[in-house]
Protein backbone atom coordinates (compact mmCIF):
# COMPACT_ATOMS: atom_id res chain seq x y z
CA UNK A 1 0.00 0.00 0.00
CA UNK A 2 1.29 3.47 -0.92
CA UNK A 3 2.36 5.51 2.10
CA UNK A 4 1.24 9.14 2.31
CA UNK A 5 3.61 11.42 4.21
CA UNK A 6 2.41 13.90 6.79
CA UNK A 7 3.54 16.80 4.60
CA UNK A 8 1.61 15.43 1.61
CA UNK A 9 -1.50 14.95 3.73
CA UNK A 10 -1.20 18.52 5.02
CA UNK A 11 -0.86 19.93 1.49
CA UNK A 12 -3.80 17.85 0.30
CA UNK A 13 -5.92 19.05 3.22
CA UNK A 14 -5.06 22.69 2.52
CA UNK A 15 -5.86 22.21 -1.17
CA UNK A 16 -9.26 20.72 -0.34
CA UNK A 17 -10.03 23.65 2.00
CA UNK A 18 -9.04 26.16 -0.69
CA UNK A 19 -11.24 24.42 -3.26
CA UNK A 20 -14.20 24.36 -0.88
CA UNK A 21 -13.69 28.05 -0.16
CA UNK A 22 -13.57 28.90 -3.86
CA UNK A 23 -16.54 26.69 -4.74
CA UNK A 24 -18.69 28.46 -2.12
CA UNK A 25 -17.56 31.92 -3.28
CA UNK A 26 -21.04 33.14 -4.35
CA UNK A 27 -22.29 32.51 -0.79
CA UNK A 28 -19.68 34.63 1.02
CA UNK A 29 -18.16 37.03 -1.55
CA UNK A 30 -19.66 40.37 -2.54
CA UNK A 31 -20.14 41.34 -6.20
CA UNK A 32 -16.77 43.10 -6.50
CA UNK A 33 -14.87 40.19 -4.98
CA UNK A 34 -16.61 37.72 -7.28
CA UNK A 35 -15.69 39.73 -10.36
CA UNK A 36 -12.08 39.89 -9.17
CA UNK A 37 -11.99 36.14 -8.60
CA UNK A 38 -13.51 35.44 -12.02
CA UNK A 39 -10.79 37.59 -13.58
CA UNK A 40 -8.11 35.75 -11.59
CA UNK A 41 -9.55 32.39 -12.70
CA UNK A 42 -9.38 33.16 -16.41
CA UNK A 43 -5.97 34.82 -16.17
CA UNK A 44 -4.60 31.76 -14.39
CA UNK A 45 -6.15 29.46 -17.01
CA UNK A 46 -4.62 31.56 -19.82
CA UNK A 47 -1.26 31.49 -18.05
CA UNK A 48 -1.33 27.70 -17.67
CA UNK A 49 -2.18 27.31 -21.36
CA UNK A 50 0.64 29.64 -22.45
CA UNK A 51 2.96 27.77 -20.10
CA UNK A 52 1.97 24.53 -21.84
CA UNK A 53 2.96 26.07 -25.17
CA UNK A 54 6.19 27.78 -24.13
CA UNK A 55 7.30 26.02 -20.98
CA UNK A 56 6.55 22.45 -22.02
CA UNK A 57 6.36 22.50 -25.83
CA UNK A 58 8.92 25.18 -26.71
CA UNK A 59 6.38 27.23 -28.72
CA UNK A 60 6.92 30.89 -27.80
CA UNK A 61 3.75 32.67 -28.95
CA UNK A 62 2.92 36.34 -28.46
CA UNK A 63 -0.27 36.06 -30.47
CA UNK A 64 -2.61 34.17 -28.14
CA UNK A 65 -4.87 37.22 -28.14
CA UNK A 66 -5.98 36.01 -31.57
CA UNK A 67 -7.82 33.09 -29.98
CA UNK A 68 -9.18 35.13 -27.06
CA UNK A 69 -10.72 37.49 -29.61
CA UNK A 70 -11.98 34.70 -31.84
CA UNK A 71 -13.67 33.01 -28.91
CA UNK A 72 -15.36 36.23 -27.88
CA UNK A 73 -16.61 37.00 -31.37
CA UNK A 74 -17.76 33.41 -31.90
CA UNK A 75 -19.88 33.67 -28.73
CA UNK A 76 -21.51 36.91 -29.90
CA UNK A 77 -22.11 35.49 -33.39
CA UNK A 78 -23.63 32.24 -32.14
CA UNK A 79 -25.95 33.91 -29.64
CA UNK A 80 -27.00 36.99 -31.61
CA UNK A 81 -27.24 35.60 -35.14
CA UNK A 82 -27.60 31.82 -34.74
CA UNK A 83 -29.95 32.15 -31.75
CA UNK A 84 -28.12 29.61 -29.60
CA UNK A 85 -28.41 29.79 -25.80
CA UNK A 86 -25.34 31.09 -24.01
CA UNK A 87 -24.52 27.82 -22.24
CA UNK A 88 -24.41 25.99 -25.58
CA UNK A 89 -22.62 28.81 -27.42
CA UNK A 90 -19.76 28.88 -24.88
CA UNK A 91 -18.29 25.42 -25.68
CA UNK A 92 -19.13 25.81 -29.38
CA UNK A 93 -17.13 29.06 -29.42
CA UNK A 94 -14.12 27.10 -28.20
CA UNK A 95 -14.65 24.39 -30.82
CA UNK A 96 -14.95 26.92 -33.65
CA UNK A 97 -11.84 28.72 -32.42
CA UNK A 98 -9.95 25.43 -32.53
CA UNK A 99 -11.15 24.86 -36.11
CA UNK A 100 -9.95 28.34 -37.13
CA UNK A 101 -6.65 27.68 -35.34
CA UNK A 102 -5.98 24.83 -37.77
CA UNK A 103 -5.23 27.05 -40.83
CA UNK A 104 -3.59 29.56 -38.48
CA UNK A 105 -1.17 26.86 -37.34
CA UNK A 106 -0.44 25.86 -40.94
CA UNK A 107 0.82 29.41 -41.52
CA UNK A 108 2.58 29.88 -38.17
CA UNK A 109 4.39 26.54 -38.29
CA UNK A 110 6.24 27.60 -41.42
CA UNK A 111 8.24 29.79 -39.03
CA UNK A 112 10.46 28.89 -36.11
CA UNK A 113 12.14 30.51 -33.12
CA UNK A 114 11.73 34.29 -32.89
CA UNK A 115 10.09 34.33 -36.32
CA UNK A 116 7.33 32.09 -34.96
CA UNK A 117 6.78 34.45 -32.01
CA UNK A 118 6.52 37.53 -34.24
CA UNK A 119 4.45 35.62 -36.77
CA UNK A 120 1.78 34.73 -34.22
CA UNK A 121 1.53 38.42 -33.25
CA UNK A 122 1.14 39.43 -36.91
CA UNK A 123 -1.58 36.82 -37.40
CA UNK A 124 -3.44 38.20 -34.38
CA UNK A 125 -3.25 41.69 -35.91
CA UNK A 126 -4.69 40.34 -39.15
CA UNK A 127 -7.65 38.92 -37.22
CA UNK A 128 -8.11 42.25 -35.40
CA UNK A 129 -8.15 44.25 -38.62
CA UNK A 130 -10.46 41.72 -40.26
CA UNK A 131 -13.12 41.83 -37.53
CA UNK A 132 -12.94 45.64 -37.52
CA UNK A 133 -14.31 45.49 -41.09
CA UNK A 134 -17.36 43.36 -40.27
CA UNK A 135 -20.23 45.84 -39.91
CA UNK A 136 -22.67 43.20 -38.63
CA UNK A 137 -20.44 42.84 -35.56
CA UNK A 138 -20.16 46.58 -35.03
CA UNK A 139 -16.99 47.14 -37.03
CA UNK A 140 -14.30 49.03 -35.16
CA UNK A 141 -16.68 50.30 -32.48
CA UNK A 142 -17.78 46.82 -31.40
CA UNK A 143 -21.11 45.39 -30.30
CA UNK A 144 -22.97 44.68 -27.06
CA UNK A 145 -24.75 41.50 -26.08
CA UNK A 146 -28.53 41.89 -26.11
CA UNK A 147 -30.35 41.91 -22.79
CA UNK A 148 -32.65 39.01 -23.67
CA UNK A 149 -29.63 36.80 -24.43
CA UNK A 150 -28.05 37.58 -21.07
CA UNK A 151 -31.30 36.97 -19.20
CA UNK A 152 -31.55 33.59 -20.88
CA UNK A 153 -28.78 32.34 -18.58
CA UNK A 154 -30.80 32.90 -15.39
CA UNK A 155 -33.67 35.05 -14.16
CA UNK A 156 -31.83 37.23 -11.65
CA UNK A 157 -28.56 39.13 -11.89
CA UNK A 158 -27.19 37.38 -8.80
CA UNK A 159 -27.90 33.96 -10.31
CA UNK A 160 -26.19 34.94 -13.57
CA UNK A 161 -23.11 36.17 -11.73
CA UNK A 162 -22.96 33.01 -9.63
CA UNK A 163 -23.27 30.84 -12.73
CA UNK A 164 -20.51 32.79 -14.49
CA UNK A 165 -18.33 32.40 -11.39
CA UNK A 166 -18.77 28.62 -11.28
CA UNK A 167 -18.11 28.29 -15.02
CA UNK A 168 -14.88 30.29 -14.66
CA UNK A 169 -13.80 28.17 -11.68
CA UNK A 170 -14.59 24.95 -13.55
CA UNK A 171 -12.60 26.06 -16.60
CA UNK A 172 -9.60 27.02 -14.46
CA UNK A 173 -9.59 23.68 -12.63
CA UNK A 174 -10.10 21.78 -15.89
CA UNK A 175 -7.11 23.54 -17.45
CA UNK A 176 -4.80 22.94 -14.48
CA UNK A 177 -5.78 19.30 -14.03
CA UNK A 178 -5.81 18.73 -17.79
CA UNK A 179 -2.28 20.08 -18.25
CA UNK A 180 -1.13 18.02 -15.25
CA UNK A 181 -2.63 14.83 -16.68
CA UNK A 182 -1.21 15.60 -20.12
CA UNK A 183 2.31 16.12 -18.79
CA UNK A 184 2.14 12.82 -16.87
CA UNK A 185 1.22 10.95 -20.07
CA UNK A 186 3.36 9.77 -22.96
CA UNK A 187 2.40 12.94 -24.81
CA UNK A 188 3.87 15.00 -21.99
CA UNK A 189 7.06 12.96 -22.13
CA UNK A 190 7.30 13.72 -25.84
CA UNK A 191 6.69 17.42 -25.26
CA UNK A 192 9.44 17.53 -22.67
CA UNK A 193 11.82 15.88 -25.12
CA UNK A 194 10.90 18.43 -27.81
CA UNK A 195 11.51 21.33 -25.41
CA UNK A 196 14.90 20.00 -24.35
CA UNK A 197 16.19 19.01 -27.80
CA UNK A 198 13.86 18.75 -30.79
CA UNK A 199 16.42 17.04 -33.04
CA UNK A 200 17.13 14.40 -30.41
CA UNK A 201 13.40 13.89 -29.86
CA UNK A 202 12.90 13.32 -33.59
CA UNK A 203 15.77 10.82 -33.67
CA UNK A 204 14.11 8.64 -31.02
CA UNK A 205 10.77 8.55 -32.83
CA UNK A 206 8.82 11.47 -31.39
CA UNK A 207 6.54 12.96 -34.05
CA UNK A 208 7.49 16.49 -33.16
CA UNK A 209 5.55 18.45 -35.78
CA UNK A 210 2.31 16.53 -35.26
CA UNK A 211 2.63 16.80 -31.47
CA UNK A 212 3.30 20.54 -31.46
CA UNK A 213 0.54 21.11 -34.01
CA UNK A 214 -1.97 19.26 -31.85
CA UNK A 215 -0.98 21.13 -28.71
CA UNK A 216 -1.19 24.48 -30.53
CA UNK A 217 -4.72 23.77 -31.81
CA UNK A 218 -5.88 22.34 -28.47
CA UNK A 219 -4.55 25.33 -26.55
CA UNK A 220 -6.22 27.65 -29.07
CA UNK A 221 -9.59 25.94 -28.54
CA UNK A 222 -9.37 26.27 -24.76
CA UNK A 223 -8.18 29.87 -25.11
CA UNK A 224 -11.21 30.54 -27.31
CA UNK A 225 -13.50 29.11 -24.63
CA UNK A 226 -11.90 31.42 -22.06
CA UNK A 227 -12.22 34.35 -24.46
CA UNK A 228 -15.93 33.61 -24.84
CA UNK A 229 -16.32 33.64 -21.06
CA UNK A 230 -14.34 36.90 -20.73
CA UNK A 231 -16.60 38.81 -23.10
CA UNK A 232 -19.73 37.16 -21.76
CA UNK A 233 -18.80 38.75 -18.44
CA UNK A 234 -17.98 42.10 -20.07
CA UNK A 235 -21.19 41.99 -22.20
CA UNK A 236 -19.47 44.04 -24.93
CA UNK A 237 -16.72 43.31 -27.43
CA UNK A 238 -14.55 45.50 -29.67
CA UNK A 239 -11.61 44.52 -31.90
CA UNK A 240 -9.20 46.54 -29.76
CA UNK A 241 -10.29 44.83 -26.54
CA UNK A 242 -10.66 41.36 -28.02
CA UNK A 243 -7.26 41.27 -29.74
CA UNK A 244 -5.30 43.30 -27.20
CA UNK A 245 -1.69 42.10 -27.06
CA UNK A 246 -1.16 43.84 -23.70
CA UNK A 247 -4.15 42.28 -21.96
CA UNK A 248 -4.05 38.74 -23.32
CA UNK A 249 -0.38 38.11 -24.13
CA UNK A 250 1.96 40.52 -22.34
CA UNK A 251 0.30 40.21 -18.92
CA UNK A 252 -0.10 36.45 -19.29
CA UNK A 253 3.57 36.06 -20.20
CA UNK A 254 4.48 38.23 -17.20
CA UNK A 255 2.49 35.93 -14.89
CA UNK A 256 4.25 32.82 -16.21
CA UNK A 257 7.75 34.33 -16.24
CA UNK A 258 7.70 35.72 -12.71
CA UNK A 259 5.99 32.63 -11.32
CA UNK A 260 8.18 30.07 -13.01
CA UNK A 261 7.96 28.83 -16.57
CA UNK A 262 7.86 25.08 -17.06
CA UNK A 263 6.02 24.33 -13.82
CA UNK A 264 2.35 24.11 -12.92
CA UNK A 265 2.90 25.85 -9.60
CA UNK A 266 4.73 28.83 -11.12
CA UNK A 267 1.74 30.45 -12.89
CA UNK A 268 -0.29 30.15 -9.68
CA UNK A 269 2.32 32.13 -7.75
CA UNK A 270 2.70 34.54 -10.65
CA UNK A 271 -1.05 35.16 -10.81
CA UNK A 272 -1.23 35.92 -7.08
CA UNK A 273 1.70 38.35 -7.31
CA UNK A 274 0.27 40.00 -10.43
CA UNK A 275 -3.06 40.80 -8.78
CA UNK A 276 -1.33 42.07 -5.63
CA UNK A 277 0.89 44.36 -7.71
CA UNK A 278 -2.05 45.54 -9.78
CA UNK A 279 -3.97 46.44 -6.64
CA UNK A 280 -1.19 48.79 -5.51
CA UNK A 281 0.30 49.99 -8.82
CA UNK A 282 -2.58 50.23 -11.30
CA UNK A 283 -3.09 53.97 -10.62
CA UNK A 284 0.46 54.83 -11.72
CA UNK A 285 -0.39 54.94 -15.41
CA UNK A 286 2.46 54.00 -17.78
CA UNK A 287 4.76 53.50 -14.77
CA UNK A 288 2.66 50.44 -13.94
CA UNK A 289 3.89 48.54 -17.00
CA UNK A 290 7.46 49.80 -16.51
CA UNK A 291 7.51 48.49 -12.93
CA UNK A 292 6.05 45.14 -14.00
CA UNK A 293 8.77 44.85 -16.64
CA UNK A 294 11.50 45.74 -14.15
CA UNK A 295 10.19 43.16 -11.66
CA UNK A 296 10.12 40.42 -14.28
CA UNK A 297 13.66 41.22 -15.45
CA UNK A 298 14.92 41.31 -11.85
CA UNK A 299 13.36 37.95 -10.99
CA UNK A 300 14.74 36.34 -14.15
CA UNK A 301 18.24 37.62 -13.33
CA UNK A 302 18.02 36.25 -9.79
CA UNK A 303 16.38 32.95 -10.72
CA UNK A 304 15.46 31.99 -14.31
CA UNK A 305 12.92 29.52 -12.91
CA UNK A 306 10.96 32.35 -11.28
CA UNK A 307 9.44 32.52 -7.82
CA UNK A 308 8.79 28.78 -7.73
CA UNK A 309 12.44 28.16 -8.53
CA UNK A 310 13.46 30.40 -5.61
CA UNK A 311 11.26 28.43 -3.24
CA UNK A 312 12.78 25.16 -4.45
CA UNK A 313 16.44 26.10 -4.17
CA UNK A 314 17.03 24.27 -0.89
CA UNK A 315 14.23 21.76 -0.73
CA UNK A 316 12.37 20.20 -3.63
CA UNK A 317 8.63 20.71 -3.17
CA UNK A 318 5.92 20.04 -5.73
CA UNK A 319 2.15 20.31 -5.67
CA UNK A 320 1.72 18.68 -9.09
CA UNK A 321 4.41 16.00 -9.52
CA UNK A 322 5.09 15.14 -13.15
CA UNK A 323 8.71 13.99 -13.01
CA UNK A 324 9.55 10.37 -13.72
CA UNK A 325 12.20 8.53 -11.76
CA UNK A 326 14.01 5.38 -12.75
CA UNK A 327 13.35 2.49 -10.36
CA UNK A 328 16.15 1.86 -7.90
CA UNK A 329 18.11 -1.39 -8.10
CA UNK A 330 17.14 -3.98 -5.49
Amino acid sequence: MMQVSKADATRLGLLVLVLIGLATGPYWADRGTMRLLIEAFYFLALAQLWNLLAGYSGLISVGQQAFVGLGGYMLFTLTMFAGLPVLLALPLAGVLTGILAWPTALVAFRLSGPHFAIGTWVIAEVYRLSFAQISALGGGSGISLRTDIVRGMADSRAARESLTYWIALAIMLAVILGVWALMRSRIGLGLGAIRDNEEAATSIGVRTTRLKFGVFVGVAAMTGLIGALIFLQKLRITPEAAFSVNDWSVLVIFIVVIGGIGSLEGPILGCILFFVLREFLADLGSWYMIILGAISVGIMLLEPRGLWGMLNRKRRVTLFPIARHAPSNP
